[in-house]
């Protein structure tokens, strides 16, 4: 039934594959204008969406 070959921990659980790590191709620069534009508009997205959250973790 199954195609795929997977190994089992003794909790009968699949195993973690190890998988190489990913390099960052760019760098950004958050102390330049174009960094705190970014970091404005991630700020602003993260607000937004969970403002309900936030307002919770306010009145507690």
């Amino acid at each position: 039934m199954r195609d795929k070959i997977t190994r089992n921990n003794k909790y009968g659980l699949p195993q973690a594959i190890a998988r190489p790590q990913i390099k960052a191709s760019k760098s950004l620069n958050l102390a330049s204008a174009e960094g705190q534009q970014i970091i404005k508009s991630e700020t602003k997205l993260a607000l937004k969406t969970h403002m309900a959250t936030f307002k919770r973790l306010a009145d507690m």
